[in-house]
C-alpha cells in the first residue's frame, strides 16, 4: 500500500484527498493544498493527510505552511514511517539525521518491490550490479568465493550477477517484500531480514551465523539510504574472513562533508569519509571507480563503486 493510499477513515475526507492528488498532478499545488486542508478539518489526527498536505504547501512555495505540516506528521506518527524528520532537516527546521528511520526505511521498499527491477533497470537506467561485479572481477582476475554476503540485497540484483562465482550466497535486507522477490528467484542459499543501521548484535540475522564466514561481502547500492556508516563496516568487519574483500557503492557527495542529504531523501557519501572508516577497521582500499550509476529526473547520479580488503 502506498502513502498516497493510507486512508483518514472519513469517506469524504478521503475523497476530498483524492480531489487534490488530481489537482496536484495537474500542476496546481496550491489549490491541492487548500483541498488536502479541507480534508483534514474532518480528520485531523491523519499523519498520512498531514504528509499530503506538507508536500503540496511545499510546492506552492509556502515552506513555513510545509513544516507545521511535517510537524503534525510526525507528532501523529513519531515512529516516522514517513519520512518527515528527512524533509525537515532539508527545509531548513531540523538538524540532518545521522541515519533515516528504518521503519521509513522498511515501509518504502516493501511498497516499491513489485516494480523494482522493472522501474529501476528499464526507467532509471540503474548499473551497479553489473559495474561492481566487473570492478570485482578485474580486480581480483575472475577469482571464485567460497561465502558471499550480500548487504541490503533486494531484489537479488547483484546476487545475479555473482551467483556463477560463489559456491554459497547469503542475502540481508530490512524488507520482507524485497527478500520474497529475491527468494523467487532461486538464487540465494539463505536470506533473511536484518537492519544494517544497527550494531550486528542488534540487527536481527547476522548474529545467527559465525563471525567471519565470508570471503566477500557486498553492498550495492544501499549505502545512499544510511547517513553514518559506521554501523555497516563493523557488520562487514565481523562477517569478513581475514584477507575478505568488502565491495559497495555511495552517491558522490563531491564534498568535504562526510555525507549529506539530499532533495531524493538518498544519502551521498565523500571519498575521504570512506577512506577514513577504512582506515578505522584496518582495510586497505583495493579499488576505487567514480561512475554514474542511475539517472533520476532526467539527470546523471554520480556514484563511487569501492573494493576494500580486510587485513589478513
Amino acid at each position: 500500500m502506498t502513502l498516497n493510499q493510507l486512508s483518514s477513515g472519513d469517506l469524504i475526507a478521503d475523497r476530498r484527498a483524492d480531489y487534490a492528488k488530481m489537482l496536484a498532478e495537474a500542476g496546481e499545488p496550491q489549490s491541492a493544498a487548500e483541498l488536502m486542508a479541507q480534508a483534514l478539518e474532518r480528520a485531523p489526527d491523519w499523519a498520512a493527510g498531514w504528509f499530503r498536505l506538507a508536500d503540496y504547501e511545499e510546492k506552492s512555495g509556502r515552506k513555513e505552511a510545509a513544516i507545521e505540516a511535517l510537524r503534525n506528521t510526525l507528532r501523529l506518527n513519531p515512529e516516522d514511517i514517513f519520512g518527515a524528520g528527512l524533509k525537515l532537516a532539508l527545509l531548513g527546521a531540523a538538524e540532518t539525521p545521522v541515519q533515516p528511520p528504518s521503519v521509513y526505511v522498511e515501509r518504502l521498499f516493501d511498497d516499491y518491490a513489485e516494480r523494482f527491477d522493472k522501474a529501476l533497470v528499464e526507467k532509471l537506467e540503474y548499473s551497479v550490479p553489473e559495474k561492481l561485479a566487473a570492478l570485482i572481477d578485474r580486480t581480483t582476475g575472475g577469482r571464485r568465493f567460497h561465502h558471499v554476503t550480500d548487504l541490503g540485497c533486494g531484489t537479488g540484483l547483484f546476487g545475479e550477477r555473482i551467483r556463477h562465482r560463489c559456491a554459497y550466497l547469503e542475502g540481508f535486507d530490512l524488507s520482507a517484500n524485497m527478500l520474497a522477490k529475491a527468494e523467487a528467484k532461486t538464487i540465494y542459499d539463505r536470506l533473511a531480514q536484518a537492519d544494517l543501521s544497527l550494531a550486528p548484535e542488534d540487527s536481527g540475522a547476522f548474529g545467527d551465523f559465525p563471525a567471519a564466514r565470508a570471503d566477500l561481502v557486498s553492498a550495492a547500492d544501499v549505502l545512499m539510504y544510511l547517513g553514518n556508516l559506521e554501523s555497516v563496516f563493523v557488520i562487514a568487519d565481523r562477517l569478513l574472513a581475514p584477507g575478505g574483500l568488502f565491495a559497495f557503492s555511495v552517491e558522490d557527495a563531491a564534498t568535504d562533508e562526510d555525507f549529506i542529504l539530499r532533495p531524493s531523501l538518498r544519502y551521498a557519501h565523500s571519498e575521504p569519509y570512506i577512506a577514513d572508516l577504512c582506515a578505522e577497521r584496518g582495510f586497505s582500499l583495493v579499488a576505487t571507480e567514480r561512475t554514474v550509476i542511475r539517472m533520476d529526473a532526467g539527470k546523471p547520479i554520480a556514484g563511487i563503486l569501492f573494493l576494500a580488503r580486510k587485513p589478513a
